[in-house]
């Protein structure tokens, strides 16, 4: 898996665009800047964003292309993100230390997703935020249709409302399964539906 990742993100484009995920954006753009954790962030759209307005970033991921990429593009916005090069199981960050934790199209098999959700949510202070962004499992549908649109082929990777109560100290601020049309760089493009969700631990 981590050679797949490695090979996408080798390629000159920006697999999912330069600019963040509207979801993410719209609920960022409400909140005071304060730390955040994205997980598994790619090449670093949704980091660089949350940096230009003014945030404390962390990000994470395993690929050496990804975090290269995320790099660079923080450089043309001259910002600042701490790019770790790692997996969840690598992280040592102090717990309840992050305002926000974004999950943005991060897909854990449906055998380890409660338990990686409470890994992460153990970052989060009381009173953070939980922004979540993630193929539902009717998107299975979609891609069979669209495979340009992109996501997991395995409906065990894909979600439904239910991912809520992983973040089972968090109030759901909203959660919703819907259809959506994206356009996110060359391997999002086309109708897709999603789980959104915005949680607020307590």
């Amino acid at each position: 898996m981590k050679a797949f990742w490695e090979a996408r993100y080798a390629e000159k484009e920006y697999a999912y665009g330069t600019t963040p995920n509207l979801y993410f954006k719209s609920i960022i753009d409400t909140l005071s800047p304060g730390k955040i954790l994205l997980a598994a962030e790619g090449e670093g759209r949704n980091a660089v964003y949350a940096a230009t307005k003014g945030w404390d970033v962390v990000a994470y991921d395993w690929s050496e292309n990804a975090a290269y990429k995320a790099q660079q593009l923080a450089n043309q916005h001259q910002v600042q993100i701490n790019y770790l090069l790692a997996s969840l199981q690598d992280l040592n960050l102090v717990p309840y230390s992050f305002d926000v934790l974004g999950l943005i199209y991060v897909h854990y098999p449906e055998t380890v997703r409660e338990v990686n959700h409470q890994k992460l949510n153990q970052f989060l202070k009381p009173d953070g935020h939980v922004i979540m962004e993630a193929f539902s499992k009717s998107h299975l549908a979609f891609s069979e249709k669209n495979p340009a649109v992109g996501g997991p082929k395995q409906l065990s990777q894909l979600y439904d409302l239910e991912v809520a109560q992983d973040f089972h100290d968090c109030s759901p601020l909203h959660l919703a399964a819907q259809q959506i049309s994206l356009a996110e760089g060359v391997y999002h493009q086309g109708e897709a539906h999603v789980i959104r969700y915005h949680g607020l631990k307590k």
